[in-house]
């Protein structure tokens, strides 16, 4: 009986799906959409993005890396040294920041090129499971970080409705 409900609640909690939106991609967004509500080309240290944002800090320089590497940030050297959006905040979307600090947006497996399965020509779902992928990615596609901007922070946001 007990062996049953373990195997149930692994069940519930197994993904088969290779998206998944993780703290990498919750992290990276807070982090962009606090860089886009500073003025333009205004740089920012990690450690205050960290701060505002709730970030856990040893995770900043592997997100901040992979942003950069992206083309989404600048990173700057020095004393005063941080980062800064590469481009424009209304030019940065969602899916490409998925994708900076992931892989490319795929629902399931079979969905990737070199993933098809023996049955790819025969499956009856694929192709819903195709069509869901690309309003996903266009849905994302069309929200801009500058949308999403937070000068606040999440941190002094939350800690003033708790006041």
């Amino acid at each position: 009986m007990q062996e049953a409900a373990v195997n149930t609640a692994r069940a519930t909690t197994d993904r088969s799906s290779l998206m998944n939106i993780g703290r990498k991609v919750d992290y990276a967004v807070r982090a962009l959409s606090y860089l886009a509500a500073q003025p333009q080309r205004w740089v920012v240290g990690s450690k205050e993005i960290a701060e505002r944002q709730d970030i856990p800090t040893h995770f900043m320089s592997k997100i901040m890396k992979d942003l950069a590497s992206a083309g989404l940030v600048d990173s700057h050297v020095g004393r005063k040294g941080g980062f800064s959006l590469a481009k424009l905040p209304e030019s940065i979307n969602l899916k490409e920041v998925y994708e900076a600090v992931e892989k490319p947006l795929t629902l399931m497996a079979c969905l990737e090129r070199d993933h098809r399965c023996a049955y790819d020509s025969v499956c009856t779902q694929i192709s819903v499971w195709e069509r869901a992928q690309i309003l996903l990615a266009d849905y994302l596609a069309g929200i801009s970080i500058g949308s999403i901007a937070d000068r606040e922070g999440l941190k002094d946001r939350l800690n003033r409705l708790d006041s």
